[in-house]
């Protein structure tokens, strides 16, 4: 069970394994834009930050990680084109699952991510006497 009982901690932690799911099925199915498992592996240790780590600092981290990778994607659809051909193609079908798994997940992440920093008005907690 999480110690986080919201729906946005939730969907958060949902959005991040999701996305690292659709990562490792990408490099699995032969993906040359993920040479390592690091963004993988980056995405579960978020998940678990977000899911039992220090209130303070878990909703952003739950933003900046998929944010920051997100933006990576970004950058990386642009310049090269290969995430939009393997989010397009229907060659590999593992890519393209994997891709649209990758691009689901950033986004449950980030809304998740917004909605703790909202339920939390973007104040740290004062401590209670």
């Amino acid at each position: 069970m999480l110690i986080r009982e919201s729906n946005a901690a939730r969907l958060n932690v949902a959005g991040l394994a999701l996305t690292a799911a659709g990562m490792i099925l990408q490099i699995a199915a032969g993906s040359a834009l993920y040479p390592s498992l690091a963004g993988p592996v980056v995405l579960l240790i978020a998940a678990v930050i977000v899911a039992f780590g220090p209130s303070r600092t878990a909703p952003y981290v739950g933003l900046l990680v998929p944010l920051v990778l997100g933006l990576g994607a970004f950058i990386a659809a642009v310049m090269t084109g290969e995430f939009v051909e393997q989010l397009t193609g229907v060659g590999n079908a593992g890519l393209v699952i994997g891709s649209i798994m990758h691009v689901v997940g950033l986004i449950s992440a980030l809304a998740g991510a917004v909605g703790m920093l909202r339920q939390r008005g973007g104040r740290v907690a004062e401590p209670t006497p």
